[in-house]
Protein backbone atom coordinates (compact mmCIF):
# COMPACT_ATOMS: atom_id res chain seq x y z
CA UNK A 1 0.00 0.00 0.00
CA UNK A 2 2.67 2.41 1.09
CA UNK A 3 4.33 2.18 -2.38
CA UNK A 4 1.66 3.46 -4.12
CA UNK A 5 0.44 6.31 -2.00
CA UNK A 6 3.00 8.87 -2.17
CA UNK A 7 2.44 9.03 -6.41
CA UNK A 8 -1.28 9.69 -5.70
CA UNK A 9 -0.50 11.96 -2.80
CA UNK A 10 0.98 14.55 -4.81
CA UNK A 11 -1.26 15.40 -6.76
CA UNK A 12 -2.78 18.60 -5.47
CA UNK A 13 -0.10 20.84 -5.04
CA UNK A 14 -0.59 24.00 -4.08
CA UNK A 15 -0.85 26.82 -7.32
CA UNK A 16 -0.06 29.32 -4.42
CA UNK A 17 2.88 31.51 -5.73
CA UNK A 18 4.98 33.92 -3.62
CA UNK A 19 2.50 36.69 -2.82
CA UNK A 20 1.84 39.00 0.36
CA UNK A 21 -0.65 35.92 1.72
CA UNK A 22 0.81 32.64 2.85
CA UNK A 23 -1.52 29.29 1.81
CA UNK A 24 -2.33 28.36 5.21
CA UNK A 25 -3.13 25.00 5.93
CA UNK A 26 -5.22 23.51 8.95
CA UNK A 27 -4.61 19.68 9.84
CA UNK A 28 -7.25 18.85 12.29
CA UNK A 29 -7.77 15.56 14.49
CA UNK A 30 -11.23 14.62 14.26
CA UNK A 31 -12.61 12.44 17.36
CA UNK A 32 -12.27 14.61 20.92
CA UNK A 33 -11.12 17.81 19.01
CA UNK A 34 -13.66 18.79 16.18
CA UNK A 35 -16.15 16.14 17.47
CA UNK A 36 -17.09 14.62 20.78
CA UNK A 37 -17.69 10.77 21.07
CA UNK A 38 -15.45 8.79 22.92
CA UNK A 39 -15.63 11.17 25.90
CA UNK A 40 -19.69 11.56 25.88
CA UNK A 41 -19.60 7.08 25.77
CA UNK A 42 -17.51 7.13 28.65
CA UNK A 43 -18.70 9.89 30.86
CA UNK A 44 -15.69 11.92 31.23
CA UNK A 45 -16.57 14.94 28.96
CA UNK A 46 -19.88 15.30 31.68
CA UNK A 47 -17.31 13.83 34.66
CA UNK A 48 -15.09 17.30 34.07
CA UNK A 49 -18.03 19.86 34.56
CA UNK A 50 -18.24 18.42 38.47
CA UNK A 51 -21.48 17.20 38.54
CA UNK A 52 -23.18 19.71 36.09
CA UNK A 53 -23.80 17.45 33.40
CA UNK A 54 -25.59 14.50 33.57
CA UNK A 55 -23.54 11.89 33.12
CA UNK A 56 -26.06 9.22 32.10
CA UNK A 57 -27.40 11.59 29.63
CA UNK A 58 -23.53 11.84 28.04
CA UNK A 59 -23.58 8.37 27.32
CA UNK A 60 -26.75 8.11 26.00
CA UNK A 61 -26.31 10.54 23.37
CA UNK A 62 -22.61 9.04 22.52
CA UNK A 63 -24.55 5.11 22.01
CA UNK A 64 -26.88 7.00 19.67
CA UNK A 65 -24.16 8.71 17.54
CA UNK A 66 -22.81 5.22 17.65
CA UNK A 67 -25.45 3.81 16.29
CA UNK A 68 -26.02 6.41 13.57
CA UNK A 69 -22.26 5.73 12.61
CA UNK A 70 -22.42 2.12 12.12
CA UNK A 71 -25.94 2.42 10.30
CA UNK A 72 -24.39 4.87 7.90
CA UNK A 73 -21.38 2.99 7.25
CA UNK A 74 -22.89 -0.46 6.84
CA UNK A 75 -26.09 0.55 4.81
CA UNK A 76 -24.62 3.73 2.30
CA UNK A 77 -20.80 2.85 2.49
CA UNK A 78 -19.93 -0.49 1.90
CA UNK A 79 -18.08 -1.04 5.38
CA UNK A 80 -19.63 -4.96 5.97
CA UNK A 81 -17.65 -5.69 2.76
CA UNK A 82 -14.11 -3.03 2.80
CA UNK A 83 -14.09 -2.84 6.91
CA UNK A 84 -10.50 -4.54 6.86
CA UNK A 85 -9.34 -2.90 3.85
CA UNK A 86 -8.47 0.42 4.94
CA UNK A 87 -6.71 2.84 2.97
CA UNK A 88 -4.97 5.98 4.00
CA UNK A 89 -7.37 8.17 2.04
CA UNK A 90 -10.00 7.82 -0.74
CA UNK A 91 -7.31 8.80 -3.56
CA UNK A 92 -4.71 6.13 -2.71
CA UNK A 93 -6.07 3.31 -5.17
CA UNK A 94 -7.27 5.60 -7.92
CA UNK A 95 -4.53 3.83 -10.53
CA UNK A 96 -6.73 0.82 -10.01
CA UNK A 97 -9.95 2.61 -11.28
CA UNK A 98 -10.62 2.28 -14.78
CA UNK A 99 -13.40 5.14 -15.01
CA UNK A 100 -15.92 2.73 -15.67
CA UNK A 101 -20.11 4.15 -15.36
CA UNK A 102 -20.81 3.02 -11.90
CA UNK A 103 -24.86 3.98 -12.94
CA UNK A 104 -25.65 0.37 -13.19
CA UNK A 105 -22.99 -0.97 -11.58
CA UNK A 106 -24.06 -3.47 -9.28
CA UNK A 107 -21.69 -4.02 -6.28
CA UNK A 108 -23.52 -6.66 -4.63
CA UNK A 109 -22.85 -8.84 -7.52
CA UNK A 110 -19.11 -8.30 -8.50
CA UNK A 111 -17.61 -10.62 -5.76
CA UNK A 112 -15.31 -8.14 -3.97
CA UNK A 113 -13.69 -10.18 -1.63
CA UNK A 114 -9.73 -11.43 -1.25
CA UNK A 115 -6.80 -11.70 -1.97
CA UNK A 116 -6.26 -8.43 -2.01
CA UNK A 117 -4.80 -8.80 -5.71
CA UNK A 118 -5.53 -6.19 -8.62
CA UNK A 119 -8.68 -7.37 -9.71
CA UNK A 120 -10.13 -6.67 -5.85
CA UNK A 121 -8.40 -3.48 -6.05
CA UNK A 122 -10.07 -2.08 -8.98
CA UNK A 123 -13.66 -3.43 -7.07
CA UNK A 124 -12.60 -1.22 -3.64
CA UNK A 125 -11.15 1.69 -5.84
CA UNK A 126 -15.01 1.70 -7.67
CA UNK A 127 -16.47 1.62 -3.98
CA UNK A 128 -14.38 4.49 -3.22
CA UNK A 129 -15.37 6.35 -5.96
CA UNK A 130 -18.74 5.93 -4.96
CA UNK A 131 -18.39 6.73 -1.44
CA UNK A 132 -16.73 10.40 -2.72
CA UNK A 133 -20.19 10.80 -4.75
CA UNK A 134 -21.79 10.10 -1.99
CA UNK A 135 -20.13 12.27 0.40
CA UNK A 136 -20.38 15.40 -2.13
CA UNK A 137 -23.76 15.04 -2.47
CA UNK A 138 -24.61 15.25 1.41
CA UNK A 139 -26.56 13.12 3.83
CA UNK A 140 -29.96 15.01 3.18
CA UNK A 141 -29.48 12.74 -0.50
CA UNK A 142 -28.39 9.87 1.01
CA UNK A 143 -31.50 9.53 3.88
CA UNK A 144 -34.75 9.31 3.94
CA UNK A 145 -36.54 12.16 5.84
CA UNK A 146 -37.24 10.46 8.73
CA UNK A 147 -33.71 9.79 8.88
CA UNK A 148 -32.61 13.09 8.40
CA UNK A 149 -34.32 14.27 11.33
CA UNK A 150 -33.55 11.48 13.16
CA UNK A 151 -29.67 12.62 12.86
CA UNK A 152 -30.98 16.72 13.09
CA UNK A 153 -32.53 16.04 15.80
CA UNK A 154 -29.05 14.44 17.46
CA UNK A 155 -27.00 17.07 16.31
CA UNK A 156 -28.66 20.10 17.81
CA UNK A 157 -29.17 17.43 21.25
CA UNK A 158 -25.82 17.47 21.17
CA UNK A 159 -24.65 20.74 20.44
CA UNK A 160 -26.99 22.10 23.13
CA UNK A 161 -25.52 19.51 25.53
CA UNK A 162 -21.90 20.56 24.90
CA UNK A 163 -22.11 24.29 24.85
CA UNK A 164 -21.70 24.30 20.80
CA UNK A 165 -19.38 22.38 20.80
CA UNK A 166 -20.16 20.58 17.22
CA UNK A 167 -21.62 24.15 16.00
CA UNK A 168 -18.64 26.48 17.24
CA UNK A 169 -16.19 23.90 15.77
CA UNK A 170 -17.77 24.06 12.14
CA UNK A 171 -17.50 27.71 12.54
CA UNK A 172 -13.72 27.92 12.67
CA UNK A 173 -12.95 25.62 9.90
CA UNK A 174 -15.31 27.93 7.99
CA UNK A 175 -13.07 30.95 9.33
CA UNK A 176 -10.29 29.37 8.78
CA UNK A 177 -11.08 28.94 4.87
CA UNK A 178 -12.14 32.41 4.33
CA UNK A 179 -16.10 31.21 3.90
CA UNK A 180 -16.86 33.11 6.96
CA UNK A 181 -17.20 37.46 6.54
CA UNK A 182 -16.69 37.38 10.42
CA UNK A 183 -13.42 36.96 10.32
CA UNK A 184 -11.12 39.60 8.69
CA UNK A 185 -8.12 37.55 9.27
CA UNK A 186 -8.84 34.57 7.15
CA UNK A 187 -8.29 34.70 3.52
CA UNK A 188 -9.19 32.42 0.72
CA UNK A 189 -5.53 30.86 0.16
CA UNK A 190 -6.81 27.90 3.14
CA UNK A 191 -7.40 24.81 3.08
CA UNK A 192 -8.77 22.32 6.40
CA UNK A 193 -7.37 18.52 6.36
CA UNK A 194 -8.37 15.99 8.80
CA UNK A 195 -5.95 13.24 10.27
CA UNK A 196 -8.12 10.79 12.34
CA UNK A 197 -6.71 7.44 14.06
CA UNK A 198 -9.81 5.94 13.26
CA UNK A 199 -10.40 4.01 9.85
CA UNK A 200 -11.08 6.02 6.79
CA UNK A 201 -15.09 4.99 5.92
CA UNK A 202 -15.85 5.46 9.36
CA UNK A 203 -14.42 8.87 9.32
CA UNK A 204 -15.63 10.37 6.55
CA UNK A 205 -19.70 8.70 8.13
CA UNK A 206 -18.55 10.97 11.44
CA UNK A 207 -17.49 13.84 8.31
CA UNK A 208 -21.50 14.13 7.00
CA UNK A 209 -22.90 13.11 10.57
CA UNK A 210 -21.05 15.92 12.25
CA UNK A 211 -21.54 18.21 9.03
CA UNK A 212 -18.05 18.74 8.44
CA UNK A 213 -18.51 17.89 4.89
CA UNK A 214 -18.53 21.05 3.36
CA UNK A 215 -15.67 22.38 5.04
CA UNK A 216 -13.40 19.63 4.33
CA UNK A 217 -13.33 17.60 1.39
CA UNK A 218 -13.34 13.94 0.72
CA UNK A 219 -10.19 13.50 -0.81
CA UNK A 220 -8.87 15.80 2.29
CA UNK A 221 -9.44 13.33 4.93
CA UNK A 222 -6.58 10.89 5.75
CA UNK A 223 -6.20 7.70 8.09
CA UNK A 224 -3.71 7.03 10.35
CA UNK A 225 -4.93 3.94 11.75
CA UNK A 226 -2.01 1.89 9.64
CA UNK A 227 0.55 4.40 8.88
CA UNK A 228 0.89 7.08 11.36
CA UNK A 229 -0.26 10.66 11.64
CA UNK A 230 3.70 11.40 11.16
CA UNK A 231 3.53 9.71 7.51
CA UNK A 232 0.55 11.54 6.77
CA UNK A 233 1.59 14.52 7.88
CA UNK A 234 4.49 14.16 5.26
CA UNK A 235 1.75 13.07 2.58
CA UNK A 236 -0.29 16.58 3.25
CA UNK A 237 3.10 18.84 2.71
CA UNK A 238 4.32 17.10 -0.35
CA UNK A 239 0.97 18.20 -1.90
CA UNK A 240 2.29 21.93 -1.30
CA UNK A 241 4.83 23.36 -2.91
CA UNK A 242 7.19 27.07 -2.82
CA UNK A 243 8.28 28.09 0.51
CA UNK A 244 5.45 30.47 1.17
CA UNK A 245 3.29 28.29 2.52
CA UNK A 246 2.15 27.72 6.75
CA UNK A 247 1.04 24.44 8.26
CA UNK A 248 -0.91 24.25 11.86
CA UNK A 249 -1.99 20.55 13.55
CA UNK A 250 -4.29 21.09 16.26
CA UNK A 251 -5.62 18.02 18.08
CA UNK A 252 -5.83 16.50 21.82
CA UNK A 253 -3.86 13.65 21.13
CA UNK A 254 0.00 12.93 21.92
CA UNK A 255 0.75 10.92 18.36
CA UNK A 256 0.05 14.37 16.59
CA UNK A 257 1.68 16.80 18.59
CA UNK A 258 4.98 14.57 18.18
CA UNK A 259 3.81 14.41 14.66
CA UNK A 260 3.96 18.23 14.32
CA UNK A 261 7.30 18.17 16.46
CA UNK A 262 9.15 16.60 13.72
CA UNK A 263 7.25 18.25 10.65
CA UNK A 264 8.54 21.75 12.99
CA UNK A 265 4.72 23.30 12.72
CA UNK A 266 2.89 24.61 15.46
CA UNK A 267 0.77 22.18 17.19
CA UNK A 268 -2.77 23.75 19.67
CA UNK A 269 -3.78 20.92 22.15
CA UNK A 270 -7.38 20.61 22.53
CA UNK A 271 -9.38 19.64 25.97
CA UNK A 272 -12.72 19.17 26.91
CA UNK A 273 -11.80 20.40 30.63
CA UNK A 274 -14.47 24.20 30.85
CA UNK A 275 -11.33 25.50 32.39
CA UNK A 276 -8.87 24.31 29.34
CA UNK A 277 -7.07 27.27 27.36
CA UNK A 278 -8.34 25.61 24.38
CA UNK A 279 -11.76 24.12 23.49
CA UNK A 280 -14.62 24.59 21.74
CA UNK A 281 -16.52 27.12 21.88
CA UNK A 282 -13.11 29.38 22.65
CA UNK A 283 -10.68 28.89 20.14
CA UNK A 284 -10.24 31.11 17.38
CA UNK A 285 -8.41 32.40 14.16
CA UNK A 286 -6.39 34.88 15.39
CA UNK A 287 -5.34 31.93 18.49
CA UNK A 288 -4.28 29.98 15.71
CA UNK A 289 -2.07 32.32 13.76
CA UNK A 290 -0.58 33.50 16.51
CA UNK A 291 1.08 30.02 17.15
CA UNK A 292 2.05 30.28 13.47
CA UNK A 293 3.23 33.35 13.70
CA UNK A 294 5.28 32.46 16.31
CA UNK A 295 6.95 29.12 14.68
CA UNK A 296 7.50 30.59 11.17
CA UNK A 297 8.97 34.15 12.12
CA UNK A 298 11.00 32.29 14.44
CA UNK A 299 12.20 30.11 12.09
CA UNK A 300 12.98 32.47 9.46
CA UNK A 301 15.04 34.83 11.66
CA UNK A 302 17.04 31.35 12.55
CA UNK A 303 17.02 31.10 8.58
Amino acid sequence: MDEAVPAVATDQASTNSVTDQPMMVYIWDMDETLILLKSLLDGSYAGAFDGLKDCDRSIEIGKRWENLILELCDEHFFYEEIENYNEPFLNALSEYDDGKDLTSYDFEADCFSSPYDDVNKRKLAYRHRAIREKYSKGLDKILDQQMVKVWNDLYSLTDNYTDGWLSSAHKLLEEAMGKSAASPTANSSSINYIVTSGSLIPSLAKCLLYRLDDVVSSENVYSSWEVGKLQCFRWIKERFDGPNVRFCAIGDGHEECSAAQVMKWPFIKIEFHPDAPHRFPGLDLPTIHNYMDVIYESSSKDG
